[in-house]
This record gives structure tokens, C-alpha cells and sequence, in this order.
């Protein structure tokens, strides 16, 4: 690898202080694939011993020799603060130069450190420049290049986005993209710095290398230009929720995962083979080699016409296998895992890579010899991209472009057949080969290459299987046949074990198994405390089949039924009678358990066209929630006359989102006696979402007027830390358990028990064992969470006294920091 590649540098980087500085040094080179997630500890505890200021408004953190182990590659990276943050003394650094040295390959970047310090204006210019390339020039002691000017496409109309993606721009919401500009007739590109690509080939766009806060262009040319920019900027604007809260349900789901998994150290020698984590958890079995397919073609041709019809059969019939692995994988995972086969069916339907094999067939080539040129040009390209994420998705396209190899070479893709417990180890694996493992006998997964947000990787956490990954070339020297334990909690593989750790690792897997399994069998009791205390557990779902699914983890009801899915990825707002359908539905789903509905929280993070709401500078501080009910009787209305034909079906209750006044609240407990009036319907509770902080502080008031309380903490989070939540710097700090959430939660709680109304929680903190017993210590009297995290909430409210809750509630209220308050 590259000593420095542009991935690696930040420029004008969003920190204000020493550690913010060192652990986005850090991130870069995990996600670059130079280190395992440890060695960014390691680069903070060098800097708790050593001052790594250089001079001259530079930094040189390093990690310690010790933890050596977890530098994967010599790596270098840089984060330019053109402000300064304070370092040491006095000291403000400017250029943060992170390094990760396998062995002394670093010495040459710190000599030209070194010159350049002495080199009067070269340092200021490093620090105020808008451009990578001339860091990594005068750190690798080569030409800096400007990138050439590129005469500027003619576009008829044009808008700049930026987009905030967490993830960049991947496949999954890639393939939106293209679908939406594939409903014009007009030419569409979409443009980043110098580069364009049309915005109908998924290959196109992905070959771009958006990543989280890329500038772009949308541009069309031709008749409905402006329109086809319109809407492919909505789509693009409306992804940004989805993606933030998968990227959201993903960094929750893997704490808590890594929270659960079994620990275990082996007690004598081992030898220890160190990746990156990937999916937590921990096994033991015999180390099994994958292979990957040899697909060897020769150039022969039967002619241009067979060979065009060929290929062209070949790519029928993967899009067929593909459809077919999207619709069983949707079953069997879920719609987000199915997703990527949906983006490898769009891949192939790039009319560029068909274009391009057809005029290598013309030319006399074979087919086979024709497809495989194009796929390993398309591959290499993806590959080659600075953003190391974006970059690892070249696999995704690997694997559909190699089902159209072996098609047309009339081979069988065969899943390895094994006999007994087994860890595999690989170069890659492809999410085809993923799907395809034999669950009954592999028992965890051990890749060279790849990074932990690989879809591989996403595929093994969901499939519940250890998995390390970036383990470097040594793993594939490994003997296959010896037994060995892999943690993917630690992404580390331990060799040569003891007989002894072997036996107790096992114990640990075993008991680990036992717990799991005792919580899915008691999923159905109540969340009882020993000392007699009940808290209802519940489910936040957006349907009827997410209702079901709720109760068949052992959910209680349902405390927050999301209803804006219903009014988004569509051209018109929902009729009564379709919300009717869908609230009945789900009322019948729940079987006379309890079931609150949130009335449409549209606004924020999610924004609908066809409402044509004005463009907003601070969207979340703005018209959203219940304040554009407010404003849009006829959305208010509708949505009510449905909610109250359906209470005469089941338990209902309606709860509003985003008040902030007592008047608000008045306005719209009239208009639900009005509409209830008119369809004589039964009187059903009244509660409001508590997530802006004026209704924590008087919810005395607000207690006089409502039936409960349903408390967001994420939402009431943002407000509190003032950090919206999904920005990509400081996202991770806005934590639930920060002791001013908890306190503002608790004064709700006292409220609402004073004044004898129900209080619950639906936001992601319910979901989390910690803070689920927190807040049972707080008085909040019910947990809505997501349903995967319903029986081992149950399990760790039934393990402890209320009392036991309480005096932790009384602790982490008087913690100083919400990583004070996890540390209890």
C-alpha cells in the first residue's frame, strides 16, 4: 500500500481539542485498512506519556511499541486544523500527522517534517491549503499535480447538494438514484469536482467516489430538465434519513451485540493472528481454506451474432438468479440485506459494460474473454478509489459480474461441504459465498482483505457468525486442519491454544448459547423485578408485519407505531381509507394488546415533495411534527378521522410529536374531540412525543393536559447537546446517557407519576440494557424499543430489584459525562 493515499487526509477538519484530533487521525487509518481499531487507544495512551508536539504548529502522534501488532501497513495520516487546537502548554497544532509505522518506513516523512519546518511558509501553506494532494506531495517529496480543468458540462438546469450520507454514496441508495433518473427522458449526469458520470449507470456513480460530505452537481439537458434535476434531488435528499438511521441502527446493533457477546481470554501461550473486528461473538473450530473460483477463459468466438446472444442470455439469467437470492434473502434477513442484491442486479444492467463487451465481440473476441476484460477494468477502477468504503464495494460488483463469467463458461458456483465445526478463512468472501456457508458447521469467518462495513461483513453480523476481517496476506499462510478460537469481538484468531483454553473457550461459547437461549424462551414473561416492580416492554414499528413479528419476540404491544412511512417513496399523501386499512391491520395484528400510533412526524430528517415544504436552513428547528399539523389542517384531519375509525377496532391511542407549547396542545386535543364527534367514535388517550427540553422542564403543566408521555431521547438528546445527531464528527457524542438527558428524563418521570399518567420511552436509549435499567430507575413505566432488543431488555430488568435501578439512576444522574455515566 501507498505510505499516504487522499482517503487519509482531512481537510479543514471539524475538531476542537487534542483527543478529537488523534481519534479522526485514527478512524481514517482504521477505515483506510493501515490499523485495527485498537491502535487508536494506543495512539492516545502515547500521548498520556509523551508530548508528540513537534514544533511549528505540528503534531506527531504515534502509538506504542507494544500495540505494534494492530498496524496492519505503514500508514500515514493527516488532519489539518487550520484554527490550531491547543496540544500542549501553549502549543497549537495545525497539522496533526498521525503515524503508524510497522517498522522504521516513517523515518523519511519525519525528515521531511523536518526540512519543512525549516522551510520558511511551507508549514502555513500545508495548514491553510484546500487541497490533499499538496499535503501528500510535500510529505512524499513529489510534484504536486493540480487536477486539469475540464471543460464544464452543458447542463439546461442544475443544483449543488452536499451529500451527508454516513457511507457515502453505496450501492443500495446508488440504485435509487438511478431509478428515479431513469424516469426521464433527458440526459442526467451527476458531477463531482472535475468528474461526471450519467446518473442511470449505477457503475457510473459509484465510480465517482461520493463520499459523506462530497460536494455534487446534479445536471440535465433536454426537454424537463429542470424537473428531472427536482426530482432526483429529492430522492437524493430523502435517502439522507435512511441512510443516517441504518447507519444509526447499525452502530447500536453492533454495541450491543459487542455488549452480549461471551469474553474470554485463553490463560497459556497462544499465538495470536490480529484483524479488525467485524462481527462480535466467539467460537471455536478447525481452520478451513476457501478457495476462491478459478474462472479461466480462453478467446474463442463462434461468431459475433452467437456470442452477443450469449452474453445476452447469460446477463437474463443472472438478473433472474439475482431477483430470486433478493426476494429469499429479504425473507430470511431482512429488506436491508436483500438490498444488495438488488444493487448487484442494477450493476449488470449497465448498458456501458454491455456497450463495451459488445465491441470486443465485434472485434472477433469470445463472449466470456470479452465480459471478463470489462468486469476486471470496472473492478480495478472501483477499486482504486481514494475512500477506502467505496473501494471495498468493487466486491459487490465482482460477484454479479463473475456469476455472468461462469454462466457463459457453463460452470456451477458450488458452496464448500463441511463435516464439523469450522472457521474459514479467505482472501475475501463475496456476499453470494456468504449467504451460501452451511450454517450448521461454520462457525466463524477470518478474511485477509476487506473492512468491517464490507457487506460481507454486514451479512456475518447478521447472520450472528464471529468474523474478522483485514487480517493481512499471513492469515492465508495459515495450516488449515488445526483448531483454533476466533473472536470477532476482538478481531483477533488465537493459534495453538491449550487444550485447557480450548475447553474453556467452549464452556464460554456454550454458556453464552444457554443465555441466549433462556432469554428467547422467557421472551413472552412479563419484565418483572424481584422485588415486584413491573415495566412493559414494547415495540416500535412502522406496519401490521413489523406488528406481528413484535409479538412474536415477546413484545407487550406496541408504544410507538410510526406512521410517516406511509406518506414517503410515493407521489400523493395516503387517503383516510389507506391509513384506515393500514392502522386496522395493525390493530389486529396486536391481538388486543395496547398500540400507540404517532401521528406523521414529517419534517427534520425526512422530507416529503408532494408537500412542497419551503427549503429550510436548520430543518430540525424548524416546521416539523405536530407544528406542520398545525399548519396543514387538511394532513391533521385526514389522518385523524382514520386513526378514530380504527380505535373502534382495538386499544389505540394518538400520540403528537415535536410540541413545545401548552397551546399546541389544547389546539389539538379540540380538533380530535371535533372529528370524534362526527364519527361517533370511542374516546380514546391522548399523549405527546416529550423530546424538546421546554416540555421536560414543565411537564407539570403539560401532564394537566395529556393522558401520558412518551419520551424520544434521541430527538430530546440533539436539543439538549445542541449536536445534531446525525452529523458524521459528532454523532458518536451525542450519547442518551449524558447526565443532562437523564436528568431533564427524570423530572418527566416525577411529573408524570405526581400526576398519576403513564410515562414511557420509545427512543434508542430503551433499547439498551444499561440504559433501559436507568431509566426503570428514573419512574418511566414502559420501554419501546426495537424488537430484536426486547428479551435481553426483559432479562436485565428481571435481574435486579428496583431499588438496585434506582440507586443507579441516583449515580448516573450525578455523573459528570455520559462515558462517567456507561463506565457504572
Amino acid at each position: 500500500m501507498e505510505i499516504i493515499v487522499p482517503s487519509c487526509v482531512a481537510i479543514n477538519a471539524p475538531v476542537s481539542s487534542k483527543e478529537a484530533a488523534i481519534r479522526m487521525a485514527g478512524e481514517l487509518l482504521v477505515q483506510a485498512g493501515y490499523i485495527a481499531a485498537p491502535y487508536v487507544d494506543s495512539f492516545l495512551k502515547r500521548e498520556a506519556v509523551s508530548n508528540t508536539f513537534l514544533g511549528n504548529g505540528v503534531a506527531i502522534p504515534h502509538g506504542m511499541i507494544e500495540d505494534r501488532h494492530h498496524v496492519l501497513s505503514t500508514g500515514i495520516a493527516v488532519v489539518q486544523v487550520p484554527a490550531g487546537v491547543r496540544w500542549k502548554d501553549d502549543n497549537s497544532a495545525r497539522l496533526i500527522v498521525a503515524i503508524a509505522a510497522q517498522s522504521d518506513e516513517h523515518i523519511a516523512i519525519l525528515r521531511r517534517l523536518t526540512r519543512l519546518m525549516q522551510k520558511e511558509g511551507a508549514i502555513e501553506a500545508l495548514a491553510s491549503t484546500d487541497e490533499p494532494g499538496r499535503i501528500i506531495a510535500a510529505l512524499t517529496d513529489t510534484p504536486f499535480v493540480p487536477a486539469a480543468k475540464t471543460t464544464p458540462w452543458p447542463a439546461d438546469a442544475k443544483l449543488e447538494l452536499t451529500l451527508d450520507y454516513p457511507n457515502g454514496l453505496h450501492a443500495r441508495p446508488a440504485t435509487q438514484w438511478v431509478e428515479t433518473a431513469k424516469r426521464h427522458a433527458c440526459e442526467i449526469r451527476v458531477l463531482r469536482d472535475e468528474e461526471s458520470a450519467d446518473a442511470k449507470t449505477l457503475t457510473g456513480l459509484l465510480g465517482l467516489g461520493i463520499s459523506s460530505g462530497s460536494q455534487i452537481v446534479i445536471a440535465a439537458r433536454g426537454a424537463g430538465a429542470e424537473l428531472a434535476v427536482k426530482d432526483l434531488a429529492e430522492t437524493v435528499t430523502r435517502l439522507s434519513a435512511e441512510e443516517h438511521a441504518d447507519a444509526e441502527r447499525a452502530r447500536a446493533a453492533a454495541a450491543q451485540a459487542r455488549a452480549n457477546a461471551p469474553t474470554w481470554k485463553p490463560v497459556g501461550a497462544s499465538r495470536q493472528q490480529q484483524g479488525v473486528a467485524a462481527s462480535p461473538g466467539l467460537a471455536v473450530g478447525k481452520l478451513v481454506r476457501h478457495e476462491a473460483h478459478a474462472l479461466e477463459v480462453e478467446d474463442k468466438s463462434q461468431g459475433a451474432i452467437a456470442e452477443g446472444e450469449a452474453l445476452e442470455a447469460a446477463l437474463s439469467k443472472v438478473s433472474s438468479e439475482l431477483s430470486a437470492l433478493e426476494a429469499e434473502t429479504r425473507e430470511r434477513l431482512g429488506a436491508g440485506e436483500a438490498a444488495i442484491f438488488a444493487a448487484q442486479r442494477e450493476l449488470l444492467a449497465d448498458p456501458g459494460l454491455m456497450r463495451s463487451a459488445i465491441a470486443d465481440i465485434m472485434r472477433g473476441h469470445g463472449a466470456a474473454w470479452a465480459w471478463k476484460k470489462v468486469l476486471s477494468a470496472r473492478v480495478d477502477q472501483q477499486r482504486q478509489l481514494p475512500d477506502a468504503l467505496l473501494a471495498a464495494r468493487a466486491l459487490d460488483l465482482q460477484d454479479a459480474g463473475e456469476r455472468v463469467l461462469a454462466s457463459l463458461l457453463g460452470i456451477e458456483r458450488r458452496a464448500i461441504v463441511l463435516r464439523e465445526p469450522s472457521i474459514l478463512i479467505a482472501e475475501d468472501l463475496t456476499p453470494s459465498d456468504t449467504l451460501q456457508l452451511d450454517m450448521r458447521y461454520v462457525v466463524g469467518l477470518a478474511i485477509s482483505s476487506g473492512g468491517p462495513t464490507s457487506h460481507t461483513a454486514i451479512l456475518a453480523r447478521t447472520l450472528g457468525l464471529p468474523a474478522l476481517v483485514a487480517a493481512g496476506p499471513s492469515l492465508l499462510a495459515l495450516s488449515a486442519g488445526q483448531e483454533a478460537v476466533i473472536d470477532g469481538t476482538a478481531g483477533c484468531l488465537y493459534l495453538k491454544c491449550s487444550p485447557a483454553d480450548l475447553e474453556s473457550a467452549r464452556l464460554a461459547v456454550r454458556a453464552y448459547v444457554a443465555r441466549r437461549e433462556a432469554m428467547r424462551a422467557n421472551r413472552d414473561q412479563p419484565a418483572m423485578t424481584p422485588d415486584g416492580h413491573r415495566v412493559g416492554v414494547f415495540a416500535n414499528v412502522a406496519n401490521a408485519k413489523q406488528a406481528a413479528d413484535a409479538v412474536e419476540a415477546g413484545a407487550e404491544g406496541v408504544g410507538l407505531m410510526r406512521t410517516e412511512f406511509l406518506f414517503l417513496e410515493r407521489d400523493s399523501a395516503p387517503s383516510e381509507d389507506e391509513q384506515y386499512t393500514v392502522y386496522r391491520d395493525t390493530i389486529a395484528a396486536l391481538a388486543g394488546r395496547p398500540l400507540i400510533i404517532r401521528t406523521l412526524d414529517i419534517g427534520g430528517d425526512k422530507q416529503v415533495s408532494y408537500l412542497d415544504l419551503p427549503k429550510e436552513e436548520n430543518p430540525f428547528l424548524g416546521v416539523r411534527g405536530a407544528r406542520l399539523l398545525l399548519a396543514r389542517p387538511e394532513l391533521l384531519h385526514t389522518q385523524l378521522r382514520a386513526l378514530y375509525r380504527a380505535a373502534a377496532h382495538g386499544p389505540l391511542q394518538i400520540m403528537f410529536p415535536m410540541i413545545t407549547d401548552l397551546a399546541e396542545v389544547e389546539t389539538l386535543r379540540a380538533e380530535c374531540e371535533l372529528i370524534r364527534k362526527q364519527l361517533g367514535a370511542p374516546v380514546v388517550p391522548l399523549g405527546i412525543m416529550v423530546e424538546v427540553p421546554a416540555v421536560a422542564v414543565i411537564a407539570d403543566r403539560f401532564a394537566k393536559l395529556v393522558d401520558f408521555f412518551s419520551i424520544g431521547t434521541n430527538d430530546l438528546t440533539q436539543y439538549v447537546l445542541a449536536m445534531d445527531r446525525q452529523h458524521p464528527q459528532l454523532a458518536a457524542q451525542a450519547d442518551p446517557l449524558h447526565p443532562s438527558v437523564l436528568a431533564l428524563i427524570g423530572m418527566t418521570a416525577r411529573a408524570a407519576n405526581a400526576a398519576g399518567i403513564h410515562v414511557g420511552v420509545c427512543g434508542g436509549l430503551a433499547g439498551d440494557p444499561l440504559g433501559a435499567r436507568i431509566l426503570a430507575g428514573l419512574g418511566v413505566h414502559e420501554l419501546s424499543m426495537s424488537a430484536q432488543d426486547i428479551a435481553a431488555v426483559k432479562t436485565v430488568i428481571r435481574a435486579e430489584p428496583l431499588s438496585a435501578m434506582q440507586v443507579l439512576a441516583e449515580r448516573a444522574l450525578a455523573a459528570s459525562s455520559a462515558s462517567e455515566v456507561r463506565a457504572l
